[in-house]
């Protein structure tokens, strides 16, 4: 999970987790924090003849377009994002979105 401001605040890994799926959850959050959208709705837009294709290779490679990442809204403002990694695309999304109803 990241604040507002786009920083880790929390991680958890499951033992036997993937290594490669830390830096993507934690990738997954930044990106949903740093564009205020989901990371399943930005891959829509990333795609080949889109609007912001291309866009994975900014932020240092941190921008991550694939389901799992979900801004966090209080009272209308965006707090900050939570990003899961190491499923299926569905199941970190399903994962992702119990923890934003859990804020």
């Amino acid at each position: 999970m990241v604040d507002a401001g786009g920083h880790l605040v929390a991680h958890a890994r499951m033992d036997g987790a993937w290594l490669g799926s830390v830096d993507i959850s934690i990738n997954k959050a930044f990106t949903a924090r740093a564009f205020d959208i989901s990371t399943a709705d930005l891959a829509e837009h990333a795609a080949p003849g889109q609007q912001f294709y291309g866009i994975s290779g900014s932020n240092q490679g941190r921008v991550m377009i694939f389901a799992g990442g979900l801004p966090l809204h209080r009272n209308g403002q965006v707090v900050g994002a939570v990003g899961v990694s190491g499923g299926s695309g569905d199941q970190d999304q399903s994962v992702a979105q119990v923890a934003a109803a859990g804020l």
